[in-house]
């Protein structure tokens, strides 16, 4: 893993938030209490600055890791130079473990996208894990299944819904992830990222004039409102209607 240029020369800890972020995700919570005490003791904690170089594709993957906070975009170049942007992840998510057992160079660039810390796995030590904790290995096929699910909802969604639906979806997906846990029914919800329009353009793989098109039609709307601090929600009800309309 790349270091980053903000990055504390001594072995830095998480810090609580971070640390607590990492347990309850959704996958992490369900693995039993040695395993993940093991996981935290044995991995390395790096701390990166907006847009620092995490992974870079083609590089020999050495590394499964967690976003503890901030937020790490991965993206593919295309073999004919074509950016490809395939998600932004949040605290609490693991990656990269498919690249590690596969020995295989890593399919993607990840970066971080505002200050951002990394809590990684060397490749020596996750074998270690495998050959310590027998479930291991089928919790980690579960973390593929999940992700092959989220692969084959994104496909079906290009091939069947309208840009329009698309955004709403993908807003929708932000929020839930990067938003605040708590909002009380009715309350303006902030995405909880900041995405300018050509980030968000690359995420839908269509141009910055159709999103920002389809950004200014929802804000007129009233659905969305458009802020400094990036988007904020106003009608959660009204969003998740845009999102199912195959048309």
């Amino acid at each position: 893993m790349h270091h980053g240029t903000d990055r504390n020369p001594q072995q830095p800890f998480l810090t609580p938030e971070e640390r607590a972020a990492i347990d309850r995700g959704r996958w992490f919570s369900a693995l039993s209490p040695s395993l993940r005490h093991d996981i935290f003791r044995l991995g390395t904690v790096t701390r990166y600055a907006h847009g620092d170089l995490i992974v870079e594709q083609g590089e020999l993957a050495q590394h499964w890791f967690a976003c503890a906070s901030g937020a790490i975009r991965f993206r593919r170049t295309s073999p004919a130079g074509k950016l490809v942007t395939l998600a932004y992840v949040e605290p609490g998510i693991w990656v990269g473990e498919a690249e590690v057992l596969h020995s295989g160079p890593n399919t993607y660039d990840a970066h971080a996208h505002g200050r951002t810390t990394v809590l990684g796995v060397a490749e020596a030590v996750f074998r270690q894990l495998l050959h310590d904790h027998t479930e291991f290995g089928e919790a980690l096929l579960t973390l593929q299944a999940r992700r092959m699910r989220f692969l084959y909802w994104m496909m079906e969604d290009m091939a069947t819904l309208p840009l329009r639906a698309r955004l709403a979806k993908h807003l929708l997906h932000l929020m839930r992830r990067f938003g605040p846990r708590h909002v009380p029914p009715g309350d303006e919800v902030p995405l909880g990222i900041v995405l300018v329009q050509d980030e968000l353009a690359q995420l839908l793989g269509c141009s910055r004039q159709r999103v920002n098109v389809e950004l200014k039609s929802m804000e007129r709307e009233g659905v969305i409102r458009m802020a400094q601090r990036g988007i904020i929600v106003r009608q959660r009800e009204q969003l998740e209607t845009i999102a199912q309309q195959e048309t």
